[in-house]
C-alpha cells in the first residue's frame, strides 16, 4: 500500500549537498514527490510503498552528508497525490524562518585534486568550490540561502557551471558559490596605491614578494590576512612594528599536518582539529623553540598553527614551497578585521606592501577560530570562522532572547527554542569601528536567524558599551553579574540544571558590591547565585594602569597582605621603576586614590609574575600570566604554596599572604622561576579543590563548573580537573564555548530567561 509523508528537516541542511542527497535517496527507493528549501528548513514530500518510505526516513539521518547537521525532523501523513517522479523544486520564502546557514568550509579533497589537475577546467582557479566546501556564512546577505542572497549574485554562471548547478547528480548541484575562470571572481595583485601590478599570475607575483620578505595583505573568507614568510625573522619583526603588535604571538599557516608536526607536538585531539573542515588555529606546544624565528612567538612555549583552507592558500604554498607563513588578522591591533578591498587598502596602507584581492565581496567579518588542547580535549578559545553560526544545543526551550556580552572578547548570543547562536568574535568594544561591527552582528544575526528577541541580557557594568547599548533599547532587560554568567555558560554547554559549585577565575568582572571580582567560588543555578568564597581584596594602584604594569599589582599585593614595610625589604628591582615610583604607588594605596579593590585571580598572576621578574610591564593582555604558565611547564615540582582559607560570615576568604611570603622567600633563596611558578599553580589548584570540598560538606553539591579566562591556562585547568575528579566530584568545563569572555553571552541569555520567568 502506498503512503505519502510530509517531512520538515531543520538544521544545517542548505548549502551542504542535502537536496541532491535526498534526491538520490528517494530515486534509489523509487519514491515520488519533491524537496525544496524554505526559510524554515527543507521540506520534503515522498510517496510510495510504506516499507520504502520507512527506509527513506531511516536513511535521511543515518546517511546524511558529512556537513549537514540535522536538529529536528517532523513527519506528517498527507493524502496521496499524482506525482510521477521525485523532483527538486525552487526555493520558497517562509515568514517563520528557522533554517540554519552553514559555516565556511575548508577546501574539500575533491576540489583540491581538481585545483592541482592540469587537465581540469578549474586548474589553479582560486575560487574552486563545491557543495561540500567553500564560503557560506561570510557571503550570505539573507535567507533562504540561494545565490541571489549571496555576494555571488553578480557572477552569472557560464553554461558549463549552470549545467553542474542544475544537475542533482553533480557534486556542484546548487552550490551557491559555484564558478569557474570563465564566469567567476578574479584575483589581482595591487601595489600600495591600489593599482593592479600588471599582467601575469597574481599568485606568482605574491609569492615572489613574500620570498623577498614583503608583507602581503591576502583577502580570505572572513577578512584579510597579513602574510609574511615566517622563516624570515626580520620580515616578521617589520610586521610587528607596522601592525603595532609588540609581543603577542603570531599564528603560522603550514602546508600540511606533517609540516605542523615539525613545529609543534600534536596529540590526536589536536591533529583532528587541525585536519577538520573548520580549520581553526590550534595552539600546541612548540617542538623546538628555534624552528621558527623568535619574533613569531617571542618567549612563548606554544605556537598557533593552522592549515590552508582556501584555494588561494593552497596555491601560495604550491607555488612558493614555504615552510610556514605568518597569517595574522588584517588590522591594526584590537581593530576589527578588514573585509572590503578599498577599506583594506586604506586601513592597511603603511602595513602591507601589496594586496592580493578579488572581486567577490565578503559580507560578514569573521576572524579565524582558535582552539587549544587541554585535558586531552580540544577547547575553543575564539569562536569564529568554521564554528559560526553552528548553534549550541540547549537542554531546555527558551523564549527569544538577545544577550550582548561584555566589553572584552565580545560575542552576542541570540537564542530561541532549544538553540543558542553565539556570534563570531567581535573583539574588544573600545573603538568606534568595534561598535559598528557589534551592531552589524546584532542586525545580521536577527535577520538570518529570523529571531525577534522579547528580552535583552547584558552585563551589570554600567560603563560597558554593550550595557549602554542594551539600556537604550525598549525591550525588557536583565542585568547579569559577570561571573554568574560564566557559570551559567558552562552549565548550558554541559546541559546541566539545578545548582552547582562554580569556580570562576578571570581578570575582571563587575561585582554586586561595585568592586572588581575575579577569584570567585559561587553556589549557582540559572536563576541566582551565592558568593561562597573569593580571593581577598587587594588594591589595583592606578586602576587599568595596574593591568598594563603588573609591578603595580606586585606592590599592591605585598603592601596589602604583608605591609608597606615589606615592599622596601622584599620587592625586586624592575627596570624603569625606582624608589620614587614605588613610594608614589604606596601613597596612592594609603590614600585610596584611583586604587580600586579587586579579588581577581588574573591580577594575582600578574603580581607573582612581576615578583619573579617576568614582565613587570606588558604589551598585551595576560602576557605576564602566560609567561608564568610557560615557566611552570618547565618544572615537575610537586610542592604547593599555601593560601589561607578563613571564614567570613557565611562564606570563605582566600588570603594570598602565605603564598606571597613563600614566593619572596624562595626567590631570595635562589629557587628558579619555573619551580616558583609550578608551586604557585599547585597552590591555586589545591586551594580551590579544598574550597570545593568544604562547600560539598555544606551544600551536598557534587558538581563543579570551571569557567573564566584563567582556565585557558593549561596547567591550572588540567590541575583542577584532576584534583576535583580524584576527590569524587563531577567536573564540567568548556569545549565548544570559550571559557573566557567570548562565552559570556551564552550564560547571560540563560540567566535572563530564568530571571524573567
Amino acid at each position: 500500500m502506498d503512503v505519502r509523508r510530509g517531512i520538515t528537516v531543520c538544521g544545517i541542511v542548505q548549502g551542504v549537498g542535502f537536496r541532491p542527497f535526498v534526491f538520490r535517496l528517494a530515486r534509489a527507493r523509487r519514491l515520488v514527490g519533491g524537496i525544496c528549501n524554505t526559510s524554515s528548513g527543507v521540506r520534503i514530500e515522498v510517496q510510495g510503498p510504506a516499507d520504502a518510505v520507512d527506509s527513506f526516513l531511516a536513511g535521511l539521518q543515518a546517511e546524511a552528508p558529512p556537513l549537514a547537521r540535522i536538529t529536528d525532523v517532523a513527519v506528517r501523513t498527507l493524502p496521496l497525490a499524482g506525482d510521477r517522479e521525485f523532483r527538486i523544486v525552487a526555493s520558497r520564502d517562509d515568514a517563520a524562518g528557522r533554517t540554519l546557514i552553514p559555516p565556511d568550509v575548508a577546501v574539500c579533497p575533491d576540489c583540491l585534486r581538481e585545483l592541482r589537475d592540469p587537465a581540469d577546467r578549474r586548474y589553479r582557479y582560486p575560487f574552486i568550490n563545491c557543495t561540500n566546501c567553500g564560503p557560506r556564512f561570510t557571503i550570505v546577505r539573507d535567507i533562504p540561502y540561494d545565490r541571489p542572497q549571496t555576494s555571488m549574485a553578480p557572477f552569472r554562471m557560464c553554461p558549463a557551471c549552470q549545467a553542474e548547478y542544475d544537475d542533482p547528480a553533480d557534486r556542484r548541484f546548487h552550490a551557491q558559490p559555484n564558478a569557474c575562470p570563465d564566469c567567476g571572481p578574479r584575483l589581482v595583485l595591487w601595489d600600495d596605491a591600489g593599482r593592479p601590478s600588471g599582467a601575469g599570475d597574481p599568485i606568482g607575483q605574491a609569492v615572489a614578494l613574500l620570498r623577498e620578505g614583503a608583507i602581503v595583505a591576502v583577502k580570505g573568507l572572513g577578512g584579510f590576512h597579513l602574510a609574511v614568510d615566517a622563516m624570515q625573522g626580520e620580515a616578521v619583526r617589520r610586521l610587528r612594528e607596522r601592525k603595532r603588535r609588540a609581543g603577542k604571538p603570531f599564528a603560522v599557516m603550514v602546508p600540511d599536518a606533517e609540516a605542523a608536526g615539525r613545529l609543534v607536538e600534536i596529540e590526536p585531539a589536536g591533529r583532528a582539529r587541525l585536519l577538520g573542515w573548520e580549520r581553526p588555529i590550534v595552539v600546541l606546544p612548540r617542538r623546538d623553540a628555534g624552528a621558527v624565528p623568535d619574533a613569531v612567538a617571542p618567549g612563548h612555549g606554544d605556537l598557533g598553527v593552522f592549515l590552508p583552507y582556501t584555494p588561494v592558500h593552497y596555491l601560495l604554498f604550491d607555488e612558493g614551497r614555504f615552510d610556514a607563513l605568518v597569517m595574522t588578522s588584517g588590522n591594526l591591533s584590537e581593530e576589527p578585521i578588514a573585509i572590503d578591498n578599498a577599506e583594506a587598502l586604506e586601513r592597511l596602507r603603511g602595513v602591507a606592501d601589496a594586496w592580493l584581492v578579488h572581486d567577490r565581496d565578503i559580507l560578514r567579518r569573521c576572524d579565524d577560530s582558535v582552539v587549544m588542547v587541554a585535558g586531552g580535549l580540544p577547547r575553543v578559545v575564539r569562536r569564529a570562522r568554521g564554528e559560526v553560526p553552528v548553534p549550541v544545543f540547549l537542554h531546555e526551550e527558551v523564549p527569544p532572547v538577545l544577550a550582548v556580552g561584555g566589553e572584552l572578547k565580545n560575542t552576542i548570543c541570540l537564542a530561541e527554542g532549544g538553540r543558542a547562536f553565539l556570534s563570531q568574535h567581535v573583539g574588544d568594544l573600545e573603538h568606534l569601528e568595534s561598535h559598528r561591527f557589534f551592531e552589524e552582528v546584532v542586525d545580521h544575526f536577527q535577520r538570518i536567524l529570523q529571531i525577534r528577541p522579547s528580552l535583552l541580557a547584558c552585563d551589570l557594568h554600567p560603563d560597558y558599551f554593550s550595557t549602554r547599548w542594551a539600556e537604550a533599547r525598549a525591550l525588557p532587560r536583565v542585568g547579569v553579574q559577570h561571573h554568574h554568567a560564566h557559570v551559567a555558560a558552562c552549565m548550558a554547554e554541559n546541559h546541566l540544571d539545578g545548582r552547582v559549585i562554580g569556580i570562576v577565575l578571570d581578570g575582571t568582572g563587575y561585582g554586586t558590591d561595585g568592586r572588581i571580582w575575579g577569584g570567585e567560588v559561587l553556589i549557582a543555578g540559572y536563576r541566582d547565585f551565592v558568593r561562597a568564597a573569593h580571593l581577598a581584596y587587594v588594591p589595583m594602584p592606578g586602576g587599568e594602569a595596574a593591568i598594563r604594569e603588573p609591578w603595580r599589582m606586585a606592590v599592591g599585593c605585598v603592601a596589602a597582605r604583608l605591609g608597606a614595610d615589606a615592599c622596601a625589604r622584599h620587592l625586586p628591582r624592575w627596570d624603569g621603576v625606582d624608589d620614587a615610583h614605588i613610594r608614589f604607588v604606596l601613597r596612592m594605596i594609603e590614600r585610596g586614590v584611583n586604587t580600586p579593590l579587586t579579588s581577581s585571580c588574573g591580577r594575582l598572576f600578574d603580581a607573582v609574575a612581576a615578583l619573579v621578574g617576568l614582565h613587570p610591564r606588558v604589551t598585551h593582555e595576560a602576557q605576564a600570566a602566560i609567561a608564568l604558565e610557560m615557566a611552570a611547564r618547565r618544572s615537575a615540582d610537586t610542592e604547593a604554596y599555601p593560601l589561607a582559607i578563613d571564614r567570613d560570615g557565611d562564606g570563605w576568604i582566600v588570603d594570598p599572604r602565605p603564598l606571597l611570603q613563600a614566593v619572596l622567600a624562595d626567590r631570595a633563596g635562589g629557587r628558579d622561576v619555573p619551580g616558583i611558578s609550578r608551586r604557585f599553580h599547585n597552590g591555586l589548584v589545591r586551594t580551590f579543590a579544598d574550597l570545593a570540598g568544604r562547600l560539598r560538606e555544606e551544600t551536598a553539591l557534587t558538581r563543579v563548573c570551571l569557567s573564566g579566562g584563567c582556565f585557558q591556562n593549561r596547567c591550572l585547568l588540567e590541575g583542577l580537573l584532576g584534583a576535583l575528579a580524584a576527590d569524587g566530584f563531577d567536573v564540567f568545563s568548556h569545549r565548544d564555548v570559550p571559557a573566557g569572555d567570548g562565552g559570556l553571552s551564552l550564560g547571560q541569555a540563560l540567566v535572563a530567561v530564568h530571571a524573567a520567568r
